[in-house]
């Protein structure tokens, strides 16, 4: 495999906090990136950093081998990335077609004339617009809703709009901010079994999330953030494992006479419990 999104030192300061503090990450082609950690850790800000919301302090980001470091957001979804938010930002009185016919602007060639004159260029463009909707849709497996108003779907559904819409860019890698967040256990797996699908079809996808079941049970190679620091990369098993992972999420010291060792040693046996349900 080859690198896809590569991050090197990345910081991102408001004033005096970092917020993101040289952070470096590689995610490969065709994995599904896991990111972690405890609420207020950075996840978001690195997110925002790599997808351009937000300027690096420092660092640098790379996509495919080229450098998008500072690039605004449009030009890197150009490039290949899309990402989805932790609130879910959908048209909620337009159809599920038409939220997903709106994420193919960027391949658009319709200027202003067109669009006012409806000349033969931006009706080619609305040809393949709706055409490109409609198979993404079917791909996703939502299109039973293709009429429906987005707004009304149920919040998992809701989901696999955005992601749909996302898909819609024909991205090179999708980046999911934390896409369980409210969601029921049904919803959840059938989120996880979703993105697994999409992610057997080719592509290669980083999903931010502090359920460490989920991400446990979804990801293929996990970094674990804290305090805007990395903490831990690697495998699932390897990130179960380490102390500093357990610390970030449970403390450390003595806890009701109980030493550390012991209570990381219930929290791995309890993961790995998790892990194979």
């Amino acid at each position: 495999m080859s690198t896809i999104l590569q991050a090197k030192d990345v910081c991102k300061y408001f004033r005096g906090l970092k917020a993101v503090d040289g952070v470096s990450m590689e995610v490969q082609k065709g994995e599904i990136f896991g990111i972690i950690g405890p609420n207020g850790a950075g996840k978001t800000t690195f997110f925002n950093v790599c997808s351009g919301v937000y300027e690096a302090t420092a660092g640098q980001v790379f996509l495919d081998g080229e450098e998008i470091t500072g690039r605004p957001p449009e030009e890197i979804a150009r490039k290949g990335m899309a990402r989805t938010f932790q609130n879910i930002q959908l048209f909620k009185y337009m159809t599920v077609l038409e939220n997903v016919k709106i994420g193919n602007h960027i391949h658009s060639k319709t200027n202003m004339f067109d669009a006012i004159f409806h000349t033969g260029r931006y009706k080619q463009d609305e040809k393949e617009a709706l055409e490109r909707a409609e198979a993404v849709i079917e791909k996703v497996g939502i299109a039973e809703y293709r009429d429906v108003m987005a707004g009304t779907l149920s919040y998992g559904s809701q989901r696999k709009v955005e992601i749909a819409r996302a898909l819609a860019l024909e991205p090179k890698i999708l980046l999911l901010d934390e896409p369980a967040a409210g969601m029921n256990p049904n919803e959840t797996q059938e989120l996880s079994d979703f993105i697994k699908r999409i992610n057997a079809e080719g592509y290669t996808i980083v999903v931010i999330e502090h359920d460490m079941k989920f991400i446990m049970n979804l990801c293929h190679r996990i970094l674990v953030i804290n305090f805007g620091k990395r903490i831990c990369e690697g495998t699932p098993d390897e990130v179960r494992s380490n102390r500093q992972v357990h610390e970030a999420y449970f403390g450390k010291g003595t806890l009701g006479g109980v030493h550390v060792d012991k209570e990381h040693e219930a929290v791995r046996e309890e993961a790995s419990e998790d892990a194979e349900d």
